[in-house]
């Protein structure tokens, strides 16, 4: 069943992972539906919840305040699947955009015109490109990446702080490969840094819960799944391969 609250105070996108991340810990809720335009949050739930439970997470939050928009519980319409193409199509474009430039750009040839192609290279280059391509989606509004990443990343829920590290990181990382920076140590950060971010997905994805994948920021509406385990433990795979190489 779902229920849909009126919820004041929310000025930005920002406002609305805010509302999800807070209404989606509350015990019995599947999933939170937030739309600031109309000032409401639509929660579906396994059983009727009490409303004193939704304002009571939001309490600490004074700019905030809900109350009972619809007093009958209503069955959620469903609506018409996407494809699993349709869904993941904008992240699919940029692996594709990203992997053919790093294909290109690791053929070389030599002083004898023979051309060559260096596996090495397209990894490096392929770990350039994917940092700081994900890095600019989240810079284009990072206070949203900063609230909904913290719905799953295990660090950024304890130091909401990191969220708005994070993008900088990669961006550094990017900067690291495309200009061969201390490659031992760019690799190893980025086994550790993105082993650790797996943690939270795969908890993410085992516990079935239906959060917004932030890898691209908040531009596309991903949704957390075995994709983004692959994309995260993707680096981490190259990272070592190129420490071992």
């Amino acid at each position: 069943m779902t229920h849909t609250f009126q919820v004041t105070g929310m000025t930005c996108e920002a406002c609305e992972y805010k509302i999800q991340h807070l209404f989606s810990g509350v015990e019995g809720v599947k999933s939170v539906t937030v739309d600031r335009t109309n000032n409401a949050a639509t929660v579906e739930m396994d059983k009727h919840i009490p409303l004193s439970n939704f304002q009571e997470v939001i309490k600490p939050y004074s700019k905030y305040s809900v109350t009972e928009k619809t007093v009958t519980p209503t069955f959620i319409e469903e609506e018409a699947p996407k494809t699993w193409f349709e869904t993941y199509r904008p992240l699919l474009l940029i692996f594709s955009f990203i992997t053919g430039v790093s294909i290109i750009k690791a053929f070389h040839s030599d002083i004898f015109e023979i051309t060559h192609f260096s596996w090495m290279h397209f990894m490096n280059n392929f770990m350039a490109g994917f940092f700081i391509v994900f890095s600019f989606f989240k810079f284009l509004n990072l206070k949203a990446f900063a609230e909904s990443y913290a719905m799953y990343d295990l660090l950024a829920m304890k130091i909401p702080t990191y969220g708005f590290i994070y993008p900088f990181i990669e961006l550094g990382l990017g900067l690291a490969y495309l200009t061969s920076f201390q490659p031992q140590l760019t690799n190893w950060a980025t086994v550790i840094i993105m082993g650790f971010s797996s943690i939270g997905v795969i908890q993410s994805v085992v516990d079935k819960r239906k959060i917004r994948c932030a890898c691209l920021g908040t531009v596309f509406n991903l949704p957390m799944s075995t994709v983004t385990i692959i994309e995260d433990l993707l680096m981490v795979g190259m990272a070592i391969l190129m420490l071992i190489i």
